[in-house]
């Protein structure tokens, strides 16, 4: 007796290898619209589906298997003697296997196309069917990838059928993806910042060599739904990406997207900046983030904001560096920078797009608004007002303490991040380690960026020891006029945000 298999897919690729196959074992081909077309053209016989229905297709195509003749016949239960009764009493045959490929809403939900077109991309018929023969996966094979089409039939050359635990292998991957096509759709429907639940839509890129330690395991996913400067990037040359890397280069790319209208250069080692600077070339943007910090961007990670050309190239290669991401690379600088075998080189396309930051905590999720704004009510408070130098250099530190571990410090000299101090427990020891860093390395002056209150007016005092000339913080302490007062003594301007950027 044949068994039957039904074939109605949007991604056709090794179709008529697998078609073919299942005919030649014995497989009667049911087919819907254009896949029916397709297997006919490849010299095989499917049967239309109308034919086993007695029903056409009918409103465009949007209702064709959704029939008790197709369900009934993937949901019956072959041991239960009354599925059995009344499949024969409505004459409906069964169905043995399912191949399915959705429609492309993940691949078109991004696209610059209106609401409707879009909803035109919602499977309606292709889920129902996955669903009714993943639920009896005692007795139906589904596929819905195409990388398992060859271990089915593996299993059928070798045993006649296939097993039960690929079946139940194989319904599990339906479920798991019509999860995420429906998490997708709703997210695209509702519009709400914090839904009733949270639904996830990632698909897996790869399994990685090992997670932030050797002993964990982990594997990179990329969204279903979102754009992202992670989700396209571009890898030019090098060995493939680790955990690590994948969270340092995240990092870093955001600390790049901060400066839209300059050039700039971030280091990031252990997902912490340690160099950051602006400038008007490549080369001299490169080497004022490097002398930031020569010590820690040692096997650390660049990303640049400009096309990286001969020179800068030649001037990476001179330090040991795990990645080098950039907006794009001259030829030369490629073949420059490939002499390094390890070398990961990466062109990012897309621009930094999170809207959500998701935090892991045991049993549950924190999900916030990415901190994505800066302060438009910065205020003077003390008597002396910055000069329009150091308040164009306090703003440049703010931009990069956003991105440091809190207690976060940042002192600069207002195009470079010569000292960065986080992940400290007190202020005032994040402040001492900044300041001496940076005095380490330049003589002039130097303004300070905290990426919250000083809760005593130890820093501000502090600061003023050490020579450094202007102070930006967002206030908010009750004891803010202590800081206030110290800077007046000390004849120190200092503004305040009135918005902090804690990063814990």
């Amino acid at each position: 007796m044949k068994k039957r298999a039904l074939i109605s897919v949007s991604d056709k690729s090794n179709l008529t290898d697998v078609a073919k196959f299942l005919e030649t074992n014995n497989y009667e081909l049911i087919s819907t619209g254009g896949t029916f077309k397709h297997l006919k053209e490849a010299g095989l016989s499917p049967i239309q589906i109308d034919e086993v229905t007695d029903f056409p297709e009918m409103l465009d195509g949007r209702v064709k298997t959704l029939h008790p003749k197709i369900h009934g016949g993937l949901l019956a239960v072959r041991d239960n003697e009354n599925h059995m009764k009344t499949v024969q009493e409505y004459e409906i045959g069964l169905i043995d296997m399912v191949i399915v490929n959705l429609y492309p809403f993940f691949e078109n939900v991004n696209k610059e196309i209106n609401l409707a077109e879009k909803v035109e991309f919602i499977d309606i018929g292709g889920p129902s069917m996955l669903r009714s023969g993943a639920k009896n996966f005692q007795s139906v094979t589904v596929l819905t990838d195409i990388s398992d089409y060859e271990l089915v039939q593996n299993e059928i050359t070798e045993n006649g059928e296939t097993s039960i635990e690929t079946r139940k292998k194989l319904a599990g991957k339906v479920f798991n993806l019509t999860s995420a096509y429906d998490a997708a759709i709703s997210a695209m429907l509702l519009e709400e910042e914090y839904p009733q639940y949270l639904n996830a839509s990632y698909k897996k890129v790869s399994d990685l060599r090992y997670g932030e330690n050797p002993h964990q395991t982990a594997a990179y996913y990329v969204s279903t739904f979102e754009n992202g400067a992670m989700k396209d990037f571009e890898i030019l040359g090098g060995k493939e990406l680790s955990f690590n890397n994948l969270r340092d280069l995240d990092l870093c790319w955001k600390v790049v997207h901060e400066f839209h209208e300059e050039m700039v250069c971030c280091a990031v080692k252990h997902s912490t900046p340690c160099g950051v600077a602006t400038g008007t070339t490549a080369i001299e943007t490169y080497k004022k983030a490097f002398e930031c910090d020569p010590m820690s961007i040692f096997g650390g990670i660049v990303g640049m904001n400009f096309t990286v050309d001969a020179e800068t190239a030649k001037e990476l290669n001179n330090t040991f560096l795990e990645i080098v991401a950039a907006t794009d690379f001259t030829e030369e600088a490629l073949e420059i920078l490939r002499k390094k075998k390890n070398l990961r080189i990466l062109k990012i396309k897309n621009p930094v797009s999170d809207s959500k930051t998701l935090v892991k905590i045991d049993g549950g999720l924190l999900v916030q608004s990415t901190d994505q704004q800066f302060s438009a009510e910065i205020e003077c408070v003390t008597e002396i007002e910055p000069t329009e130098a150091q308040r164009k250099s306090l703003l440049f530190s703010q931009r990069v303490c956003k991105y440091v571990k809190s207690n976060a410090i940042v002192v600069s000299n207002g195009t470079q991040a010569l000292g960065i101090g986080g992940g400290q427990v007190n202020r005032i020891w994040a402040t001492e380690q900044a300041i001496s860093r940076a005095k380490e390395k330049f003589d002039g002056e130097l303004v300070l960026a905290s990426d919250a209150f000083f809760p005593f007016r130890d820093v501000v005092d502090y600061c003023a020891e050490q020579g450094i000339s202007a102070i930006i913080q967002p206030g908010g302490s009750m004891k803010d006029q202590d800081s206030i007062d110290a800077a007046n003594e000390h004849k120190i301007p200092m503004l305040f945000t009135k918005m902090r950027h804690f990063f814990h």
